[in-house]
């Protein structure tokens, strides 16, 4: 969907195992950047990003022969905002967002 956060467009997505997921939710998950464990969503932030620039910029890549990976965890309700690369809470994420399209 899209919402409102700091005045600023972003790309969010309640994490549900039912509701309708859009398309770079699906492909998050076609090419394992997002992946279930039980009731929550392992995150692989840099993948969901492809802009090499904006990695190095959040420090989502590592070093050549060394390196890490950052994979916070959503749960079942919390809000996965792909544009700021940060997981809310719903309580959260109803005081700090406002949605545009609920569709989207």
């Amino acid at each position: 969907m899209k919402a409102l956060y700091k005045g600023q467009p972003a790309e969010v997505w309640e994490i549900s195992k039912t509701n309708e997921r859009p398309d770079w939710v699906k492909r998050a998950f076609a090419e394992n950047y997002l992946y279930w464990l039980d009731d929550h969503v392992r995150i692989l932030m840099a993948g969901l990003n492809s802009s090499l620039t904006e990695n190095l910029k959040i420090g989502a890549v590592g070093t050549v022969g060394g390196g890490y990976a950052m994979y916070p965890l959503g749960y079942l309700g919390d809000y996965l905002d792909v544009t700021n690369h940060r997981v809310v809470s719903k309580a959260r994420f109803l005081k700090e967002y406002r949605v545009l399209d609920s569709k989207a």
